[in-house]
């Protein structure tokens, strides 16, 4: 269960959030400048709300009554933007090992082994991000960011900057990842289709408000 009740203000711009999320992967869609990704900066820790309150299973990551604002790295969240952001300078393997050694041992729920053959992303371990495709790099983006085990997983149009070949190649995975594994996620698109394939629950964002 996430519980969101914040307001974060810049300028005119207005992010005025209520809502108790419990459903297992949730559709947010809305026009350019709406706040969609200013909302999952929120969320993530990278954007401090001007007040209120982030809960996710019961635990605090935001209170501002309380002066209580958890770092991202201390979430348990896993963010996936559009465009992968992997260490140029590192092997695959090294990316993927980078989310995993974040984590205490005694909270880690996701293995290696368990990631790279669901991803399968074996061939690829000992090679370095510019010798992957758009596609691959997005597989070892999701991949890093699982290796986190994550309590909730922010996917910021991580399709958008792919070409449609490469966007049917991912959205099985996200599926995937769903079904076996159970993470909820919110999910940031623009395009419907992605949405409705992969939601149980769509909601509206504009000016910075939501509608289900």
């Amino acid at each position: 269960m996430l519980d969101i009740h914040i307001r974060f203000a810049r300028g005119d711009f207005v992010v005025n959030v209520q809502q108790k999320i419990d459903s297992s992967v949730t559709g947010l869609f809305g026009p350019s400048g709406s706040g969609k990704s200013t909302l999952l900066g929120l969320l993530g820790g990278f954007i401090k709300p001007d007040s209120g309150h982030i809960i996710l299973d019961g635990s605090c990551l935001f209170d501002s009554a309380k002066r209580v604002n958890l770092a991202p790295h201390m979430r348990r969240i896993g963010t996936l933007f559009q465009d992968g952001r992997l260490f140029p300078h590192l092997s695959i393997k090294k990316n993927l090992t980078y989310g995993l050694n974040l984590i205490a041992e005694e909270n880690r729920v996701i293995q290696f082994d368990a990631i790279v053959e669901m991803l399968e992303l074996s061939d690829f371990l000992g090679r370095r991000p510019h010798e992957l495709s758009g596609g691959e790099i997005q597989r070892v983006a999701l991949g890093r960011a699982l290796l986190t085990s994550p309590k909730l997983l922010l996917l910021d149009e991580p399709l958008s900057s792919l070409d449609m070949r490469l966007r049917q190649q991912i959205l099985p995975f996200l599926k995937l990842i769903k079904d076996e594994i159970k993470i909820p996620m919110i999910y940031v698109s623009h395009d419907m289709s992605e949405i409705e394939y992969l939601a149980d629950k769509i909601m509206r964002i504009e000016a910075g408000n939501i509608s289900t």
